[in-house]
């Protein structure tokens, strides 16, 4: 299994158009475009995950810099997700006296 980044999406792809640009080089398991945690709406980035190594490796190889509504793609393997590490995101205020 390997999972593919699709940036510089535009905000009005859909997954349904994504799934069906790498279907054309194999079986596509999972497809996902990343929203906004609050406003729901599209970051401009998604992920495509496809079972065969192989097939996906020529999806990543044809399709990136090819173009979906107006926007040249960039597609390549998904780096592994990295621990972030902890705070709070205190605002910077922690040590400043008012």
């Amino acid at each position: 299994m390997k999972n593919i980044f699709v940036g510089n999406l535009s905000f009005t792809a859909t997954e349904d158009s994504v799934r069906s640009m790498f279907e054309a080089y194999g079986p596509v398991d999972r497809v996902s475009i990343v929203t906004d945690r609050d406003t729901g709406q599209p970051k401009g980035f998604g992920f495509v995950e496809m079972t065969n190594d192989a097939d996906a490796e020529k999806a990543i190889t044809a399709l990136n810099g090819t173009e979906l509504n107006g926007r040249a793609l960039t597609i390549n393997e998904a780096r592994p997700k990295t621990e972030r590490s902890g705070g709070g995101g205190g605002g910077g205020r922690r040590n400043n006296r008012w």
